[in-house]
């Protein structure tokens, strides 16, 4: 019988390498995960500490436009959103601020979305800021959201000047025969079930005066 002896002891140390591969994989994998957690931590704690940085610049931003804004916020161990719906006769307006992080957990990525339907303009659509975990900077990051604010009410006002968005809400006052958008009415005033729009209250008062006039020359008084 051949002597196997040799033949065995190369595949114990084949089996041994092999065995001692899936335990460095193991402890590499395990280390990553740990190592992964341990950087999930940093970004929640980065977010919460940033909360004085983006909450009052978004809280300002709700403010201002009141009632005509619905504020969605959405918090996870990944995420933080805020979501902005907008009421306007002339679009869907949708603002949408995210902070969040890479699939290595090692940046934090700060997102602007805004969507205007239908599109009828150009504007800016997307904009993201990064920072690695250990080297975040408030005050930049600040400024950057400010600025993405400031764009976004250019955007959304542009929308009352634009002439696409505007051709079926466009108005002629009866007294100044000039046409002007429905929204930048000074006064309004029903009669017979006609709403007549007024780019002056003083063209509102002349035109109630004619009004009267007519009605009393009308009654033969």
């Amino acid at each position: 019988m051949a002597n196997i002896d040799s033949l065995l002891s190369r595949l114990d140390a084949e089996f041994t390498a092999n065995d001692q591969s899936i335990k460095n994989l193991q402890a590499e994998a395990l280390e990553a995960f740990e190592g992964r957690q341990a950087r999930f931590k940093q970004f929640e704690q980065a977010s919460n500490q940033l909360r004085d940085v983006w909450k009052p610049r978004l809280e300002a931003l709700a403010k201002k436009f009141g009632d005509q804004v619905k504020v969605t916020p959405k918090l996870t161990p990944e995420l933080r959103k805020v979501d902005f719906v907008f009421e306007s006769k002339l679009a869907v307006v949708k603002l949408q601020f995210t902070a969040s992080t890479d699939t290595d957990v090692r940046k934090l990525i700060v997102t602007y979305d805004l969507e205007i339907l239908p599109i009828l303009m150009e504007y800016q659509r997307h904009a993201q800021i990064e920072f690695g975990l250990e080297a975040i900077d408030p005050a930049k990051l600040g400024s950057w959201i400010d600025d993405r604010i400031v764009d976004f009410v250019k955007a959304y006002l542009a929308m009352s000047h634009n002439q696409y968005y505007l051709k079926d809400h466009m108005v002629v006052d009866p007294v100044a025969g000039v046409t002007f958008p429905k929204l930048a009415a000074a006064a309004t005033l029903e009669r017979n079930g006609t709403t007549y729009y007024f780019i002056a209250e003083k063209t509102r008062s002349e035109f109630e005066s004619r009004d009267t006039a007519a009605g009393a020359k009308g009654t033969g008084t």
